[in-house]
């Protein structure tokens, strides 16, 4: 690692002002930073630092989303070989190297569309490269069916880049999270996409691995078998463990239970906001089924669809939550609430999770707000006292 420093620093002068490739220093600087803390310091005022900077919050995040990509990939394959009948016949390998080989280009696309629009929008400006897009770029693929075409994601990945992240000032600044906006984007511009029974299973074969399914293959999700009135023919265990269909990284809870306990272990995502956002989806499951407008057992909400990637991965961003620590409780009550309504009340829309976190996000700064004013008005009350 020190012949790399040594190398940086060898080649750090032409990127300066004077330098002749000063065009790129904001790229430079971003892979300078990516790969070592920066041991530059404040020259005025008073500063506290903390041990860890958002580069490497943005890794740990990326860290913690391995289980769920990483079984996301196993289960595309497994999916196109248990819908084509050739399972038994299939090793563990050409099952994972089909859905590695069907993901990968999705990873790339978001990466290279979004750190794209990042490097030349810092360039433009002059700043700094941010770091937001580390975990978005590795989010979106995650949240959209495997058979979302690539020039369809790149447009998303396009959206949430430019329209809700750098217009509102960049990481930090968005009101919405990117991922979120992303698939918002996708699927009121594409539903056929996003909502048919096709998309969920990947349906030609690639580089001979895998089978190439017929057109009229169907393979519709647990979720949207509920809403057309049918029950899931799936069992509780594929439901845990995620061997069904649906978006990439979020059907497997027990990968999505790993990525929350290096979350939590970390300090990087908030228990309040992740508990809650359960708690709320509970109370309103419950309150569903005893009065019989659903016959799905509560906590069935919790193992299928985007419910637990949401309320780990999502409903926890840091930026576009709630700052305060009672605003937490509310924010998250209020987003399992509205994920379970979503989906019981509208049947055209059975999946509800990542609406209701866009909803959260919108109301996020107004439930920090009362939340202040109450502690002041506290405060003030006291004071007279």
């Amino acid at each position: 690692m020190s012949a790399l420093r040594n190398y940086l620093n060898k080649i750090k002068p032409n990127f300066e002002p004077e330098g002749k490739l000063h065009a790129f220093r904001s790229i430079f600087d971003g892979f300078e930073t990516f790969l070592y803390v920066p041991n530059t310091t404040a020259k005025t005022g008073v500063n506290i630092h903390d041990a860890i900077d958002s580069k490497r919050i943005m890794s740990m995040v990326v860290i913690a989303l391995m289980p769920a990509m990483l079984f996301g990939m196993y289960n595309v394959g497994y999916q196109n070989y248990l819908a084509a009948g050739t399972l038994a016949n299939a090793s563990f390998f050409e099952v994972f190297f089909f859905g590695f080989l069907a993901v990968l280009p999705k990873i790339l696309v978001s990466y290279i569309v979004g750190l794209g629009i990042e490097f030349a929008w810092a360039q433009w400006k002059g700043e700094e490269i941010q770091e937001g897009y580390l975990v978005s770029g590795i989010l979106i693929p995650l949240i959209v069916p495997i058979g979302c075409p690539l020039w369809m994601l790149a447009l998303a990945c396009a959206f949430s880049v430019i329209f809700c992240k750098e217009i509102f000032g960049g990481t930090g600044m968005n009101l919405f999270n990117p991922a979120i906006a992303a698939r918002m984007f996708l699927f009121f511009a594409y539903p056929s996409k996003m909502t048919g029974d096709t998309v969920w299973v990947a349906q030609d074969s690639i580089f001979g691995l895998g089978n190439i399914l017929p057109d009229n293959f169907t393979a519709a999700t647990p979720l949207g078998q509920i809403a057309q009135g049918t029950t899931p023919d799936t069992c509780i265990c594929d439901m845990i463990l995620g061997f069904i269909p649906g978006s990439i990284g979020e059907t497997s809870v027990i990968a999505i239970a790993i990525g929350a306990i290096i979350l939590l272990w970390m300090g990087i995502a908030s228990w309040r906001t992740m508990l809650s956002v359960f708690v709320g989806g509970a109370a309103m499951g419950v309150l569903f089924e005893s009065t019989g407008m659903t016959t799905m057992p509560w906590w069935h909400h919790f193992i299928l669809g985007g419910f637990a990637f949401g309320a780990v991965f999502m409903a926890t961003d840091p930026v576009t939550s709630c700052r305060t620590e009672c605003g937490k409780y509310i924010y998250g009550f209020i987003i399992g609430a509205m994920a379970i309504i979503i989906r019981v009340m509208n049947a055209g829309y059975p999946e509800g999770m990542m609406l209701a976190i866009f909803f959260g996000n919108m109301i996020a700064p107004m439930i920090d707000h009362f939340i202040v004013e109450r502690n002041i008005s506290k405060r003030q009350k006291r004071l007279k006292n």
